[in-house]
């Protein structure tokens, strides 16, 4: 019998789409080659599904989701405030917050939640950053939410009253 890095029915995190739900293992022929794939149903989306080759997942970044004590490390992050913005160009900010969120890691995701908070408390915020900011709230809510067993408004609450 074939062991998998995850089960159906195992929450999982897909960098850039956030918590998704193992539904099934299959297998498909791909050039004349037998290949097996995860069928990921994506919680927060309108039933978006995503087909993950199995001997890919680790490198496509699929993880699960974290644990308890991961979760206290990134309210501390989110507590942090005391962090220097680099004062670089948005664009270029941009692109680190891109690269950040598409590592799928909890902690960059809340260190891009912290920073873009911490610049819009001193300043108003432009659509790009503002953008920028829901895609990686939607990320770190969703997940927390999982873990702490709360519902995601709760989350979102107890994060905006960090930067309040």
């Amino acid at each position: 019998m074939k062991t998998y890095s995850f089960k159906v029915g195992e929450k999982v995190v897909y960098p850039g789409h956030g918590v998704g739900e193992v539904e099934q293992i299959v297998s498909r022929s791909l050039g004349g080659a037998e290949r097996e794939f995860y069928v990921i149903h994506v919680l927060d989306s309108k039933g978006t599904k995503i087909m993950v080759p199995v001997e890919q997942s680790e490198s496509v970044g699929l993880r699960r989701i974290v644990d308890r004590q991961s979760v206290d490390q990134v309210y501390e992050i989110l507590r942090s405030k005391r962090v220097k913005i680099d004062t670089q160009t948005w664009n270029r900010r941009v692109r680190e917050y891109t690269n950040k969120l598409k590592t799928g890691s909890l902690f960059e995701i809340a260190e891009v939640v912290r920073d873009i908070s911490v610049i819009g408390s001193g300043k108003e915020l432009s659509y790009g950053e503002k953008k920028m900011l829901e895609s990686a709230q939607h990320l770190l809510v969703s997940e927390v939410s999982l873990v702490k067993a709360r519902e995601q408004h709760w989350v979102r609450d107890e994060i905006a009253e960090i930067f309040a």
